[in-house]
């Protein structure tokens, strides 16, 4: 198992079980379920609230909140029960649950139904991320943790690039609730893959028994890690912009530039970049290090939301630059959270389920409530979406300043600081 303290020297030699490609793509499918489980439903949005009579437009947004709640809540189940039983069972049975609970929904005939489903399959692939996070930290440490995850989060992009996609071709041939039981049909042959190929990472000895003393110790421990905290904090902040842009995203093409046919397209061209700032980041993190790289890329969001919000503003947003300026901040998030995650997770190599749980309840429940709330503002206009993106921005910042000490872009060569 890698080192509890990582080397800032770490070269990313391959200890994972199966082959990097393989371990890389395999990760990156599983992530990819969240997004899958999201994006898909966006141009369903409308069909679903017609069909199950849903009264205000705004209200389509909690198809995606109950969904990102239920995902939130149950990370903090799924890293104590990692930690003990292993990542292959908890994996396993999270990933039948969310074949399930996708037929559920596709069956659902009340709105109130299809909430419920909703959020009990956000509960269900939460496994997919707690775990998979808790499996690469099994395998891989420090920069080159980072590296993997930036590669996976490459492939991990092509599930929004491409999601909006499978669910208006879905809609071309059938209704809204085969694109449900679609997303069924891909977990149950990711869960074939996994068992077939992916052996146990964390072995026998180094299990945690299930005690509550454990729990409080571990969750202490990640408390009074000022870069577990500060990180975990800023990608929360940053997160929350970028749901409430999911959740108003349908909206704001239909609605302020006429065009909801260009959804998927629109939509497309906007997460695009931030898989190729995601491969930026795995070709250039081992030199350049994850905390200059990050907190540039902060700095960058930060002005171009400020960018965007003054251009919504003076009235003079169209679609080319809506589109040209949102998938640059795109960029510059996956440039950031790429290193947030790695970076949360420098000192919690012997506890990494439990870190990663209680790490992504934090970010998820927030940046869902945060997106929830910013969703719920739009008005017609962009403009309450990049008052939020903007404020996100700048709360990350500060977080991270703290966590750092007042110190940014520190280079690869330098060592990070004590977090204690």
């Amino acid at each position: 198992m890698a080192s509890v303290t990582p080397s800032v020297a770490d070269d990313g030699a391959n200890q994972a079980p199966i082959g990097f490609a393989e371990f890389v793509s395999l990760i990156a499918a599983m992530m990819a379920l969240t997004a899958l489980g999201i994006d898909s439903m966006l141009p369903a949005l409308p069909a679903i609230s017609a069909t199950l009579g849903v009264a205000h437009a705004n209200d389509r947004q909690f198809i995606i909140t109950a969904f990102m709640v239920g995902f939130a809540c149950a990370m903090l189940v799924y890293g104590p029960l990692t930690d003990r039983f292993g990542r292959r069972p908890v994996l396993a049975v999270a990933l039948v649950g969310y074949v399930v609970t996708n037929l559920l929904a596709a069956v659902s005939g009340s709105f109130e139904l299809l909430l419920i489903a909703r959020a009990a399959s956000g509960a269900m692939v939460a496994g997919a991320r707690t775990v998979t996070i808790a499996l690469v930290r099994d395998c891989y440490s420090g920069r080159a943790m980072a590296r993997v995850m930036s590669l996976a989060f490459i492939v991990f992009m092509a599930a929004p690039v491409l999601a909006p996609t499978f669910g208006q071709m879905v809609l071309l041939f059938a209704n809204w609730r085969w694109i449900f039981a679609g997303i069924a049909l891909v977990t149950a042959v990711i869960l074939l893959w996994f068992l077939v190929r992916m052996p146990e990472t964390l072995p026998v000895a180094e299990r945690r028994p299930l005690r509550l003393s454990l729990l409080v110790d571990g969750a202490g421990r990640v408390v009074r890690d000022r870069y577990a905290v500060g990180y975990t904090l800023a990608a929360t902040a940053l997160q929350g912009g970028l749901f409430g842009f999911i959740g108003s995203i349908q909206q704001i093409v239909t609605d302020v530039f006429g065009v909801p046919h260009l959804l998927a397209l629109v939509f497309a061209a906007v997460a695009g970049t931030m898989a190729v700032g995601s491969f930026l980041n795995s070709r250039i993190v081992l030199r350049y290090g994850t905390r200059l790289i990050s907190h540039s890329a902060l700095v960058g969001f930060i002005l171009l939301a400020a960018l965007h919000l003054v251009i919504g503003l003076s009235g003079w947003e169209n679609l080319a630059n809506f589109i040209v300026v949102q998938a640059l901040m795109m960029a510059c998030f996956a440039l950031a959270t790429s290193n947030f995650s790695s970076m949360a997770m420098e000192n919690m190599g012997d506890i990494a389920g439990t870190a990663a749980s209680l790490q992504g309840f934090v970010a998820t429940l927030g940046a869902a409530l945060i997106g929830a709330y910013v969703g719920q503002q739009y008005n017609g206009t962009t403009v309450p979406l990049y008052i939020g993106f903007t404020v996100m921005g700048v709360l990350a910042l500060i977080v991270v300043l703290v966590a750092e000490k007042g110190r940014l872009f520190r280079p690869a060569h330098e060592p990070a600081i004590s977090a204690g």
